[in-house]
């Protein structure tokens, strides 16, 4: 889909679809002109049905008088006083998914103004809310395929709002890669085809190193490699680098669980679901997304992602429960549970991205316990820190991004329930889930500023619950940490 910035047109001789933006307290002045030349369609649609002007809202009205347009939609923004920028992404986002499948393959977009930011917010709504997998699907009828091919967005300044476009269209594609990372089939995506991938990134002026098993044991990464070793596929470790800030400036550093599929290994999960484990390595996938988009808009930071790529399977040689692994720390773990592993791979992780960059601040995202869904359920992600100031950053971010997240407490006094009495730690501990595998891993953090995100709630969502998240990969993570940097790490 090509989205284009244009002068305000003719508005009797538009064609295709057109989408017009109404405040709850008001028609915004596009839709007040195009009322005037429907001679009064939207006027009288509203008055006569049950349209409110609030967010997420549409109105269709078919072949409009005095306008040549096909279709006519009005989307609500909700009220005219709280709209930001996230109200112009949900309202354009909300009208392309109401016409997408229409028929009509132009649809001519006016936000609620025609300001350079809401028009590159709106494009912004829209080319999430476009996005689909459907690489996969050879039978798909025709009328269930989007036939919207071209989306004009109406500025002022077309220029302007094109120039204000870039950082966000750069956002759309890590959005996008996360997305299609996530969906992939894990016979797709294994570890070495992820590995891949992030290398292919090179060409957007990122350095990326892969480390392979031989290279990781030299490292002593037991942690992570014994989540591996029932998997015919080797575990790989990728290092991504983006040096857009000062030369001598400490990095920023985002570590990612990716776990391409996750079988549980010996502590094998239920059948029911099971499918859905190839989208374990979210957390790593949104990483990759947010190198990319700081690549992309050539961000004034110098950043690191770390992914620990694995495949837990339950062969004759993967990991029991009781066996005991040496960390790269040096710290033993007794692994009561081998499915949960995420841990165990962050764990190396963690460590090796402080020892080799001693960041200024790491964040690690991971798909990790399925209690912090009892916590939060699916639409907030679970954030536990040990630094108040790095928490309030990403609580600000959350806000302001839309990516949500609610801070959970890291208690000391739970610790006690991961020790013990034949290693350093235990993987698991019991009750509360989540905050015990928050505690395992501040186990391997120095002195850093360090902030955990749980995000298996969120990384997945079916059905949707915005328009801009199309069922299935959301790509939690990218938008967040993308404005973190910009609030407070780019120079």
């Amino acid at each position: 889909m090509k989205i284009e910035f244009v002068a305000a047109p003719d508005l009797g001789q538009l064609e295709g679809a057109v989408a017009v933006m109404a405040f709850e307290d008001g028609l915004s002045p596009a839709a007040g002109a195009i009322d005037k030349v429907s001679e009064g369609a939207l006027s009288r649609a509203v008055s006569s049905g049950r349209f409110k002007g609030k967010a997420s809202q549409s109105l269709e009205i078919l072949a409009p008088a005095g306008m040549k347009a096909q279709r006519l939609l009005l989307a609500g923004t909700g009220p005219k006083a709280e709209l930001e920028a996230r109200g112009h992404e949900t309202a354009a986002a909300s009208a392309y998914g109401a016409i997408k499948t229409s028929g009509s393959t132009v649809l001519t977009v006016f936000a609620a103004d025609g300001a350079a930011e809401t028009c590159a917010h709106a494009a912004l709504g829209v080319s999430l809310a476009a996005y689909r997998f459907d690489r996969y699907r050879t039978k798909e009828p025709e009328d269930k395929k989007p036939s919207i091919k071209t989306v004009r967005i109406v500025a002022d300044d077309p220029a302007a709002a094109k120039k204000a476009w870039v950082p966000l269209s750069a956002l759309a594609e890590g959005v996008t890669f996360t997305r299609d990372l996530v969906t992939e089939p894990a016979n797709i995506l294994y570890p070495g085809e992820f590995a891949r991938r992030v290398k292919a990134m090179e060409s957007l002026g990122l350095s990326v190193e892969i480390l392979g098993e031989a290279e990781m044991a030299k490292l002593g990464m037991g942690s992570l490699l014994g989540v591996g070793q029932g998997s015919r596929r080797e575990s790989q470790l990728a290092v991504i680098q983006w040096r857009g800030g000062d030369a001598k400036a400490a990095p920023i550093a985002f570590v990612g669980k990716g776990v391409c599929f996750d079988t549980g290994g010996i502590s094998i999960k239920g059948a029911e679901g099971m499918e859905e484990m190839k989208g374990d390595m979210a957390g790593a996938g949104a990483v990759a997304g947010l190198m990319m988009t700081l690549a992309r808009r050539k961000a004034r930071v110098n950043a690191v992602g770390v992914l620990g790529i694995v495949e837990n399977m339950p062969d004759g040689n993967a990991q029991r429960p009781g066996d005991v692994v040496t960390s790269m720390s040096g710290q033993t773990i007794e692994v009561i549970n081998t499915d949960a592993e995420g841990r165990l791979v962050l764990a190396d992780a963690l460590w090796y991205t402080q020892e080799r960059f001693a960041p200024r601040a790491m964040i690690d995202l991971a798909t990790l316990t399925g209690a912090i869904i009892i916590s939060l359920g699916t639409q907030i992600g679970g954030l536990f820190s040990n630094n108040d100031d790095l928490a309030k950053s990403l609580m600000a971010a959350s806000e302001s991004s839309g990516d949500a997240l609610w801070r959970m407490p890291i208690h000391k006094g739970y610790d006690k329930q991961i020790d013990s009495p034949v290693a350093d730690m235990k993987n698991i501990g019991g009750k509360p889930g989540s905050v015990l595998a928050a505690l395992f891993l501040q186990r391997f953090i120095k002195e850093t500023p360090w902030a955990h995100l749980d995000i298996a709630g969120v990384a997945w969502q079916w059905p949707s619950v915005a328009p801009t998240n199309p069922e299935a990969s959301t790509g939690f993570g990218v938008r967040l940490l993308n404005q973190l940097v910009i609030d407070h790490y780019e120079s």
